[in-house]
This record gives C-alpha cells, sequence and structure tokens, in this order.
C-alpha cells in the first residue's frame, strides 16, 4: 500500500476526514467503474448505481480495512460483492431469441467488425467467472492471488478460469491470426 493512501485511510478513520475519502475515491473510481461496466455488460448508469454503492460501502467500512490485502483488491473486494448481491436479486431472464440473433448477427458481421468487438464478442461467450478473472488479473493488473481474494474464490480456481478463458479466447480468436499475418 502507498504511504499516501496509508496515511489518506488513517486521517479518514481517526479524524473522519471527508476530503481524504474522497482522494482515495478520486484515485480508484475510473477503474472501480470500468470493471463494474464491464460486469454489467455495458450498462453504464447501473455500473454508475454499483460504483457509488461501493465507496459509500467501503466509507462505511474503512475502519475494518486492516491492510492484510492492498486497499485496491480490498475496494475491489466490497465492488464484486455489490455486483454479484445485485444480481443475486435481480436475476435477468434469458432472451432466447435476443441471444440467437445477436449470435447470428455476430457470425455475418465478423470480418466487418475491429478487433475490439471481437474480443468483447470472444469475451462474452466465456463463462462469467472467466470474464471476471480475466478482467482482473489481465486488464486491471490483480495478481492471481489478488483476485481470488476479491472473488472470494480458491486461488486454483482463478488460475484455472484465467488459462481456460485465454484457451478458449485463443480458439474463438484463431482467425485473427490469418488475418494479421496476410496484412
Amino acid at each position: 500500500m502507498q504511504m499516501n493512501e496509508q496515511a489518506l485511510i488513517q486521517r479518514v478513520v481517526k479524524r473522519g476526514d471527508q476530503h481524504a475519502y474522497s482522494q482515495l475515491v478520486r484515485q480508484y473510481q475510473s477503474q472501480v467503474r470500468q470493471s463494474l461496466r464491464q460486469w454489467c455488460k455495458g450498462d453504464h448508469a447501473l455500473a454508475d448505481d454499483l460504483a457509488q454503492e461501493t465507496f459509500i460501502k467501503a466509507y462505511r467500512a474503512l475502519q475494518s480495512f486492516r491492510g492484510d490485502s492492498k486497499f485496491s483488491t480490498w475496494l475491489y473486494r466490497i465492488a464484486y460483492n455489490v455486483m454479484v448481491s445485485y444480481f443475486r436479486k435481480h436475476k435477468p431472464m434469458a432472451d432466447e431469441s435476443a441471444i440467437e440473433s445477436e449470435q447470428q448477427h455476430l457470425s455475418q458481421d465478423m470480418q466487418a467488425v475491429d478487433a475490439k468487438r471481437d474480443i468483447q464478442a470472444a469475451m462474452a461467450q466465456l463463462s462469467e467467472d472467466q470474464q471476471r478473472s480475466i478482467h482482473l488479473c489481465l486488464e486491471r493488473g490483480f495478481s492471481h492471488q489478488e483476485a481470488a481474494d476479491i472473488m472470494n474464490i480458491p486461488l486454483g480456481t482463478v488460475k484455472t478460469n484465467v488459462l481456460r478463458g485465454k484457451q478458449r479466447l485463443q480458439s474463438l480468436l484463431s482467425s485473427w491470426q490469418g488475418e494479421v499475418s496476410n496484412a
């Protein structure tokens, strides 16, 4: 943990310094919101609501932060729990025709879409645990152990999720190898 973070946390816990907490929020707000947006399948309004709830919960629980892990790991754990709790309460109904239509649309337009859309489409075909593990480890730079702590799952499960997710992505995106080498 950075000394600056530690000092800010102490100011919040010991003095109730809201300015110090706002500095912590500014430091992590964009990253947490981006992660929640990905976990919420691009629903910006929902992700922003969940991010706000995350920072409120973190503020209320800051005195319980012991420093056993990095502050960012602790904060992402809260964000992850907020997101999981929301989706448990609001299980979406699967619209099979929309899913089929989307898959058909993706296969028809595969030649026309750019690499980013292809990667997002491939990621959508992974299990949610694989998506979340890959997001935390490969996109956010958390270690496997930190991701395991955030998601509250065993370290081996995170490693398996990342490995299998990467293998599946490689398979799904194998057509890009030919296009890249021909370019």
